[in-house]
């Protein structure tokens, strides 16, 4: 049988990877500054890491919901001590897009409306309602096109009270910084703007923390820059390293019933495991203070880059934004440099998304292999 072929593949074969390197079947070793769509928070194979995962699937690897599971509420507690998100509730599923479907499924349910506010270049998953929130129409069967969905410019706060003044909107939700788009993010006015109207419209505020989360900004949160009060948080990518693993926070004006919400293997104890490891090495290694360090390293490298015409982003989740498509630059990258590094809707952006284990050295060959292809 072969493979549905939907994705456009690098040649290579990485076949084993530790901290922010990966090797091939040849054992050509490759610096990773895209952490596989920033999923490596703590860096590939990391010891304790490794260790706890080995040690819960030689005991108890999966059971459902249906039972008690203490691995979810150590999880939740330990998100909760490091994320500083006091009195949210937790609820866990599987991947990004389930996180933002839940989101919006609850958004729904807690309202009773059923339209939805996204913004230009957002990105929120490949899913049902998750998809008709995303700003490209290529990704959007007839299906996903039926849910209700009013795309608006980020930044245009005037927009955004226009569409919830109709009182049929259950959630606007955004990216403060955003991922796929290509790193914009607005001002501090905008999210602060759209977080008051959002309560006065009983509308609910869904943070997309999915790709931003689990440190990669230096705050925990990327909202967290900002005086608002998310009603969901949605969290995936970083928060199991590689094991597969979503969620949402869910502020307790939210209130559970039994039913609302479910899934086989959301939670189950391996990735209860991975996820809680994460959190532990995050805090061990001071791993978002290393993201703000390194990012400011980063971002004085880049300023002697000439070719470089604007920097995006903040903590380890940034972009490099040149005049002309970066295709070719990133092919030279990985094939003559050896170096990893991520694309975005915005053709002329290079997305650099690794570990937050990484160290000045790590940066310093980047740019070494930059001015060897830009001349200066």
């Amino acid at each position: 049988m072969s493979l549905f072929n939907v994705y456009p593949l690098f040649d290579i074969t990485p076949v084993k990877a530790v901290d922010v390197f990966v090797y091939d079947e040849n054992n050509t070793k490759y610096l990773d500054l895209y952490g596989g769509h920033a999923v490596i928070s703590i860096g590939h194979s990391h010891p304790k890491y490794v260790a706890a995962i080995s040690d819960q699937v030689a005991k108890l690897g999966f059971y459902s919901n249906s039972i008690q599971n203490p691995l979810q509420v150590q999880l939740a507690d330990k998100l909760e001590q490091l994320s500083g998100c006091t009195d949210y509730e937790l609820f866990l599923c599987n991947s990004g897009a389930e996180a933002n479907e839940n989101a919006l499924k609850l958004a729904s349910f807690h309202n009773g409306k059923k339209k939805v506010v996204a913004f230009k270049n957002g990105f929120h998953g490949r899913t049902s309602a998750a998809v008709a929130a995303t700003d490209n129409t290529k990704i959007i069967a007839p299906i996903n096109a039926q849910q209700e969905v009013e795309i608006l410019e980020l930044g245009d706060l005037e927009a955004v009270e226009k569409a919830l003044a109709k009182n049929d909107v259950c959630a606007v939700i955004i990216e403060c910084i955003q991922g796929v788009g290509g790193l914009d993010e607005s001002t501090a006015a905008f999210y602060e703007g759209v977080d008051v109207l959002c309560k006065k419209y009983n509308t609910c505020f869904i943070a997309d923390e999915v790709q931003s989360g689990f440190g990669r900004t230096g705050d925990f949160f990327a909202f967290q820059k900002y005086n608002v009060t998310p009603d969901i948080i949605s969290i995936a990518k970083g928060m199991g390293n590689g094991f597969p693993i979503g969620g949402i926070l869910i502020h307790p004006n939210i209130k559970a019933s039994f039913g609302l919400l479910g899934t086989t293997f959301g939670g189950n104890h391996l990735a209860c495991v991975a996820s809680s490891t994460v959190l532990e090495v995050i805090e061990e290694e001071h791993l978002m203070q290393n993201a703000k360090d390194i990012s400011a390293y980063f971002i004085e490298k880049a300023k002697g880059i000439s070719a470089v015409k604007n920097i995006k982003g903040r903590g380890l989740m940034l972009g490099l934004e040149f005049d002309f498509p970066i295709s070719e630059l990133r092919k030279k990258l990985i094939f003559e440099h050896k170096i990893f590094t991520g694309s975005a809707k915005n053709p002329n952006l290079l997305r650099i998304l690794p570990p937050l284990t990484i160290k000045k050295e790590h940066v310093d060959l980047l740019f070494e292999a930059l001015k060897s292809e830009l001349q200066g």
